[in-house]
């Protein structure tokens, strides 16, 4: 019997030894400098696409470890071992063995000397819209294939041999024009030059007609490498079309959006098409693809920037008429939760907006909690049991991934809000610095548990329906008929259920009553924008047209007695 007990605990000191161990380096021929930044390893089961195109919110997505580093020097191994934070898997213990692709990654990192006196360590944009994967400057290695063994003691060395090139900037064409400014608010804050960008699509006729003056309409998104779903061409007849998108069951979707860029172009180009600029935004940062377009204390006065510095070099430069009953803004998503933002804190700068599906506009239902009364974010709870909080869903209903999981990807990616990503980015734009520089957390990143204080800090001053509620007699008066918001029923990220609070809202209040329209896609995913005549595949490419008419109507009935209603109707 004893022999038989020893020779359990050597087994499971063997069990409990048995890891694999990486070891990431970069050599000295990418830099004789030490690096800071987060190291990340991906485990994949395929090496197509590369693994670290692999990782997803899906079920089938790839094993990723990331951990921080500080001055790494060349030939110097960044360890990941079984203590290292990972997702799906929280060890390397915990992966099976087998036959897998490894690749590394080192996301860079840079220091800035922000005029708050804080001192951080961020990934700065550089041109690639925030993307671990593509950043460029960021080392990488070629994937290897490694075979994990059952009960061994093993270590992998991973060398960051490769680089990523950088990005040319897009070229003006004859519709499309870019624009790139220094902002002095932006620089100031961050202790380094900070640019602010645009794409700017100019009407038809803009060069024959140098005394029209133009209304300007802001679509707001993630950013854009150039100006979206617009091209002078129209798809070859004999385009690839065996492409298939599982979100929509459709096949040859490439083609029909590169028909829908065309169709775009004609309408545009059209004798009877109204003539005005349209400007997508380029404000990618450290924390972020873009900034949400709001005064932050983690990201600086980027709603003031790209108001007051670089909306008015836009129309300086491209005719617009410059001032509000001339402005309207629109988007989906993230930009649908801009523009009624940018309407929300500058009521009298816009004279309407059109916010399609947008990022939790009511924090009481952020997604599918309560961000006010309840006490965890992965978790619903009671005396018995706890119940996991859906993430994603389909236009059935079907889960794609909690909200756990999601969070706990973004923590790999990135510790102190630096993952790049959806989560982190609404916690950095936000929360109040914490004494660290980095943004106070709303909850545990781990655990879920939500922090009341900081929670209350984000009511105050960006949930959009305490602030539209709390300041109606204000505001109101400078809001009333410019609201418009639109999602689906089944938005994939249940943001329908902060616009069913806002609509609530809006239908009751009085002195003055809102004016404002809300509407709902019938089983619609995210990026319904209110076309209830067109499949979402389709309206989802149409956001630069469907609100065309609802402008020009705004315009007619909301404008001042000198103004300009002709020089751009020609």
């Amino acid at each position: 019997m004893k022999y038989g007990i020893l020779f359990l605990l050597v087994q499971l000191t063997l069990v409990a030894n048995a890891q694999t161990t990486f070891s990431v380096s970069f050599p000295r021929a990418q830099s004789q400098q030490p690096l800071d930044g987060r190291v990340l390893l991906i485990i994949a089961k395929t090496n197509s696409p590369e693994p670290r195109q692999q990782v997803s919110d899906a079920v089938e997505t790839a094993q990723i470890f990331g951990v921080d580093v500080d001055g790494l020097q060349p030939g110097q191994g960044a360890i990941i071992d079984g203590t290292t934070f990972g997702y799906p898997k929280r060890s390397t213990k915990d992966v099976v063995p087998g036959e897998y692709y490894v690749q590394a990654v080192l996301h860079k990192y840079e220091t800035f000397k922000r005029s708050d006196g804080h001192t951080v360590k961020l990934p700065m944009d550089r041109g690639e819209g925030q993307n671990w994967r593509t950043a460029p400057g960021n080392l990488y290695s070629k994937p290897q294939k490694i075979t994990i063994k059952a009960g061994a003691k093993q270590t992998v060395a991973v060398s960051l041999d490769q680089v990523n090139p950088a990005i040319p900037e897009p070229k003006d064409t004859r519709f499309i024009k870019h624009i790139k400014i220094q902002s002095k608010r932006l620089t100031e804050f961050w202790g380094r030059p900070m640019y602010l960008g645009a794409h700017v699509l100019i009407p038809a006729g803009f060069d024959e007609h140098p005394e029209a003056r133009y209304p300007i309409c802001i679509n707001h998104g993630h950013f854009p490498a150039d100006f979206d779903g617009f091209s002078e061409t129209p798809p070859p007849a004999n385009m690839d079309t065996t492409d298939y998108v599982e979100r929509f069951h459709i096949h040859g979707y490439k083609k029909i959006v590169a028909q829908e860029a065309y169709d775009f172009y004609k309408k545009w180009t059209s004798k009877d098409f109204p003539r005005m600029l349209i400007v997508e935004i380029q404000h990618a940062n450290p924390y972020y693809d873009d900034s949400y377009a709001v005064n932050s204390e983690n990201l600086g006065p980027y709603g003031d920037a790209i108001m007051y510095e670089l909306l008015p070099e836009i129309e300086k430069r491209f005719r617009g008429i410059g001032q509000g009953w001339a402005r309207f803004t629109y988007g989906g998503s993230t930009g649908g939760w801009e523009a009624l933002a940018a309407q929300v804190f500058y009521p009298e700068e816009f004279n309407g907006c059109f916010a399609a599906c947008p990022d939790p506009i009511a924090f009481d239902a952020y997604t599918v909690f309560n961000l006010y009364k309840d006490k965890n974010a992965y978790y619903a709870e009671g005396p018995f049991r706890r119940t996991p909080r859906p993430g994603q869903r389909n236009y059935l209903g079907q889960v794609k991934c909690t909200v756990e999981e999601t969070n706990h990807r973004e923590l790999v990616l990135g510790t102190h809000s630096r993952s790049g990503d959806q989560f982190d980015i609404w916690e950095a734009v936000y929360s109040p610095v914490g004494a660290d520089g980095y943004p106070k957390r709303i909850w545990n990143k781990v655990t879920g548990e939500i922090d009341t204080n900081v929670a209350t800090h984000w009511r105050e001053r960006y949930d959009l329906l305490h602030i539209l509620r709390r300041d109606w007699k204000t505001l109101g008066p400078k809001v009333t008929g410019k609201i418009h918001i639109y999602c689906g029923d089944m938005d994939n990220y249940y943001l329908n259920n902060a616009v069913y609070l806002m609509d609530d809202f809006l239908k009751s209040v009085k002195n003055p009553t809102a004016s404002s329209e809300v509407a709902y896609g019938d089983r619609a995913e995210h990026c319904w924008n209110g076309d209830p005549t067109q499949p979402n595949y389709i309206s989802r490419l149409r956001y630069n047209t469907m609100y065309i008419d609802k402008i020009l109507k705004r315009i007619e009935a909301n404008h001042p007695a000198n103004a300009d209603l002709k020089s751009w109707r020609y």
